[in-house]
């Protein structure tokens, strides 16, 4: 049981007893703070944490980690001097004798919530977290790659699920917040932790894995994801494999065979070398992929001379590489064909691509969490296995740097391959636009809009019974507001 006595043992030289006050959760906004959490606050670009403890508090909060004491008069423990600890505000710290130095906790755990004061609460975080993690014998698998890392984790932690009593990550928390906030969710009962890694700078990962000592990397692909920041595609390949470079000997560095860039991480571990992919040479490889629109997809799987057939109720044939990943995993850690495949089939996986009904008989294909170039194509590639009008509703890529035009033109391409009408959305996706004109398309097909909401109307005059509509762009786009709206309409 995670209590506030372990977080000052890790942060000063406090002895936890096991008497101290018990902790369930860490949060990092206060409008989640419930009873025995403790809240972290960051001094965002928006809003300062700091400013939302007595939040937190008034929510049954136990504990805030600050870097400055709050307004208020809650009890203050000093953690960034481990030898004073002052009791309520007001009180010098050298009044009392260190309670954390005898090992005594200094609060009784029916007394009020604790200020946690701290020079740094991202670094402190990370280091409760990377302690945390020390005290359990649980096998971590982690993912990273451009693009499909949170369905890989999903559908990794499915399959794992069949056997082992497994944590994953939540969400989208997969950075150095919302990995540590995934590791202090670890409990005794887990035998394996699937955690996705992020990253928008070097040296990321290789924190992330230094906190979440993996067992098991998984890379996904390579494509041109924050080429703003990295400015080469050889620079996201580099800062990705940390993962497999901080992998132990008695590990598996999962690889895309399919995707050279990928492969060239082989070199960079001392781990085992476990490839999944659609060529023939890979350790677990698939063939006869048949995509069955919304019904998911058909393939069969090829591993040391045994071939399976498999039906998941995955979208699209980019799915079954999504699938392989999350097969490979199993695989090297012992599961039955039976349980990889009763995992593949849980249909959990599927989280950022909601398919729903539209107006006047249309369906809805809303992948508007983000956008990448690799990821429109496999969302176009999608529409384009589906029955009836289709509609690509197409926003900016951002983050692409210097690949930025390019990237969009060759989304174009594919959408005048595909689609029977485009609505490019943002100054970037008139690229998009523009390249399916060049093609061919007739102009009143082709429609640039500025924004999200710009294309609400010509969508609302054009929608009919039949109708595929696809709507997918980069997060700052908020497509979203589109599909929200075309939900309203009759």
């Amino acid at each position: 049981m995670l209590t506030l006595g372990h977080i000052l043992a890790t942060l000063t030289n406090y002895r936890a007893t096991g008497n101290e006050p018990a902790v369930a959760a860490f949060v990092v906004d206060s409008r989640e703070a419930g009873p025995g959490s403790v809240f972290v606050a960051f001094a965002g670009e928006h809003a300062d944490g700091h400013a939302f403890v007595a939040d937190a508090f008034g929510r049954g909060a136990i504990a805030a980690l600050v870097e400055r004491a709050p307004g208020g008069d809650w009890p203050v423990i000093d953690a960034r001097q481990p030898e004073q600890v002052p009791g309520s505000r007001g009180q010098g710290p050298g009044e009392e004798r260190s309670a954390l130095a005898s090992g005594t906790w200094p609060l009784a755990p029916s007394s009020r919530p604790v200020v946690i004061l701290v020079d740094d609460t991202l670094r402190a975080l990370q280091a409760l977290a990377g302690a945390w993690r020390a005290r359990f014998d649980v096998r971590v698998i982690g993912i990273t790659g451009s693009v499909g890392k949170t369905s890989t984790k999903e559908l990794t932690a499915a399959v794992l699920s069949q056997r082992y009593r497994t944590l994953k990550s939540i969400g989208n928390q997969n950075n150095e917040i919302g990995v540590p906030l995934t590791l202090l969710n670890l409990r005794p009962a887990h035998q394996r932790a699937v955690i996705e890694m992020g990253m928008y700078a070097p040296g990321e990962i290789d924190l992330l894995c230094g906190l979440a000592r993996p067992h098991i990397g998984v890379v996904t692909m390579i494509g041109p994801v924050h080429m703003e920041r990295l400015g080469s595609l050889e620079a996201i390949v580099a800062a990705k494999r940390e993962l497999v470079a901080a992998l132990p000997e008695d590990g598996a560095a999962v690889l895309n065979m399919d995707d050279p860039r990928v492969m060239s991480m082989a070199g960079h571990t001392r781990a085992r070398v476990f490839t999944y992919g659609l060529d023939p040479a890979a350790d677990l490889w698939a063939d006869n992929i048949d995509s069955m629109g919304l019904s998911g997809v058909r393939f069969t799987l090829h591993h040391q001379g045994e071939s399976l057939n498999v039906r998941v109720p995955l979208l699209g044939r980019h799915s079954v590489h999504t699938a392989l990943r999350a097969a490979a995993v199993g695989l090297f850690e012992g599961l039955r064909w039976d349980e990889i495949v009763a995992g593949l089939n849980t249909g959990t996986a599927q989280m950022r691509l909601v398919v729903s009904d539209g107006p006047r008989g249309s369906v809805i294909i809303d992948d508007t969490y983000n956008s990448s170039p690799d990821s429109a194509l496999a969302a176009l590639n999608l529409l384009a296995d589906l029955p009836g009008r289709h509609i690509a509703v197409l926003g900016d890529m951002l983050e692409l740097g210097r690949a930025e035009k390019q990237a969009h033109r060759v989304v174009g391409r594919r959408a005048a391959d595909v689609a029977d009408l485009v609505i490019a959305v943002g100054p970037r996706a008139r690229t998009i636009g523009a390249e399916a004109l060049a093609l061919g398309m007739p102009t009143d097909r082709v429609h640039l809009v500025d924004d999200a909401p710009a294309a609400v109307p010509i969508l609302e005059s054009i929608i009919q019974a039949g109708d595929v509509v696809l709507v997918k762009g980069s997060l700052g786009m908020r497509m979203d507001r589109i599909v929200t709206a075309l939900g309203r309409i009759d």
